[in-house]
């Protein structure tokens, strides 16, 4: 397996190279937009980037090494997926919290929240207590609910209200940021292996580096974040605090943001597309932590550099993502929706791969590896293909709080997933020891062939709708 990782991880880097330069030749030149031409916007967008990228290049870093952490600390996984479900339940109990404490506590003191709760959060990994890991869990999940919002709603502030850029410019910043976050999350597997195996400092070495790059973060939100706010300010920024009271400011938040719940989720059930994809991400997203739970236990007995395969998976994923570039290119212009829909498909093959591969007494971890790197290309083309979709189905001003409920059950069928293994394996550890791992395959496999009919029953339901399909050169959907 050793040899193996290190073949695949440079071959699907040099697979990644050629299908960008592919995507760049497929790609029409155009003249520069005026976003990219306006020197007030760029000094903005990488104010705003330089801390967005250390805050998800320190979540990248805890990727890696987390299950084998805990293996180290010798608990079994039965235990180990308890932890999983404590992090996952604390993403559901704090995701409306993380929605309304940015209105309520100010944007910038949110961020500043997340550097320090998920800073505490990698420190808890240098205790073997159950319960002060189960505490890290928690806060993890906390930090995870406010990296997925608040960062985006401090700039989205900003950008429209601070500097009055037109709103049509803020996806060309988050198209940069997908872009980082795959080479990001490549590094950091490498730069977790060097730490964890080659200099032989352990499993909780990534966490530690993860803190002063926390650090980092909370320093450019503090300071330069600060600075841009105070400039904007002076500048004549819109309305102040002058206007009410912080009392009534924090009430009127708080009313806002209930009344606001109760609209996205109207909006949610009114329409049956919305539906329908809700159903999709609820399914796809919550196998997919099932993954991540199940990747290490199975890889692990054989021996890989683990940093190196999680490099390899997120390659695979890098290289989903220019397909689907490629795909709905000028030349080849396929629609999202059929590109969703080969997305499942390849996660049930993935998952029906992986029922075989972990059989019980009968391993072969190199089946398995080809079938995590098969899911994750199909990762690679899920996410932009349903960004796509979403943006069209999904009005711009429900989109955040239509998501946020779709997370709901994606969370709570995860945590079911992993109580179900938890139940299969109690006192087994190892997952290749019983069945609990293979049944759990099989069962996500299940889940990805209903989440394909909930794709084929909305592109039959839209198959006269303009809206979902591709028109331009190229996909929208690439955030």
């Amino acid at each position: 397996m050793l040899v193996t990782a290190y073949l695949a991880v440079v071959l699907l880097l040099s697979l990644c190279v050629v299908l960008e330069l592919a995507a760049r030749r497929l790609t029409p030149h155009q003249p520069a937009p005026t976003a990219v031409a306006n020197p007030a916007f760029r000094s903005f967008q990488i104010l705003f980037l330089r801390g967005y990228l250390l805050a998800l290049w320190a979540d990248w870093l805890q990727g890696p090494y987390l299950y084998k952490l805990y293996r180290h600390y010798s608990f079994l996984e039965s235990q180990i997926a308890i932890l999983y479900v404590c992090g996952l339940a604390s993403c559901v109990l704090f995701a409306p919290v993380a929605g309304w404490l940015p209105q309520a506590f100010g944007r910038r003191k949110t961020c500043l929240l997340f550097c320090l709760a998920y800073s505490a959060c990698c420190l808890t990994k240098l205790s073997r207590d159950y319960f002060v890991l189960i505490l890290g869990r928690v806060l993890g999940g906390f930090s995870t609910s406010l990296l997925a919002t608040t960062f985006e709603a401090w700039y989205v502030h900003r950008h429209v209200d601070g500097h009055d850029f037109p709103k049509e410019w803020i996806p060309s910043t988050f198209t940069k940021a997908a872009s980082w976050n795959h080479g990001l999350a490549v590094g950091a597997g490498l730069v977790a292996n060097l730490l964890a195996e080659w200099l032989h400092l352990g499993p909780v070495a990534p966490f530690l580096l993860a803190v002063p790059c926390l650090g980092a973060c909370g320093w450019v939100v503090l300071m330069d974040w600060g600075r841009e706010e105070a400039e904007g300010e002076l500048g004549g920024d819109k309305r102040a605090a002058l206007l009410s009271p912080p009392n009534v400011g924090r009430l009127s938040a708080r009313v806002r943001f209930w009344r606001s719940c109760q609209e996205n989720l109207r909006c949610l059930l009114s329409d049956r597309r919305v539906m329908l994809l809700g159903a999709v991400q609820a399914l796809f997203e919550s196998v997919l932590y099932i993954f991540v739970f199940l990747w290490t236990p199975v890889l692990d007995p054989h021996g890989p550099p683990l940093g190196i395969v999680f490099s390899c998976l997120m390659a695979a994923s890098m290289a989903g993502s220019l397909l689907y570039r490629l795909a709905t290119s000028s030349r080849y212009l396929l629609q999202p929706g059929h590109l969703l829909c080969l997305a499942m498909l390849m996660a049930f093959f993935s998952f029906f791969m992986l029922t075989f591969s972990t059989a019980p007494g009968q391993p072969r971890p190199h089946e398995s590896l080809l079938a995590f790197l098969l899911l994750e290309l199909a990762c690679g083309l899920y996410f932009p293909a349903v960004s796509f979709l979403q943006a069209r189905v999904i009005p711009e001003d429900r989109r955040a709080g239509v998501l946020a409920w779709f997370r709901l059950p994606l969370h709570l069928l995860a945590c079911l997933g992993l109580l179900a293994l938890h139940g299969e394996v109690s006192g087994t550890g190892g997952g290749e020891g019983g069945s609990g791992t293979r049944h759990m395959f099989g069962g996500c496999a299940a889940m990805m062939l209903v989440a394909l009919l909930a794709v084929v029953s909305l592109l039959t339901l839209s198959r006269n709708d303009t809206e979902l399909k591709l028109e331009g050169a190229r996909g929208e959907g690439e955030l």
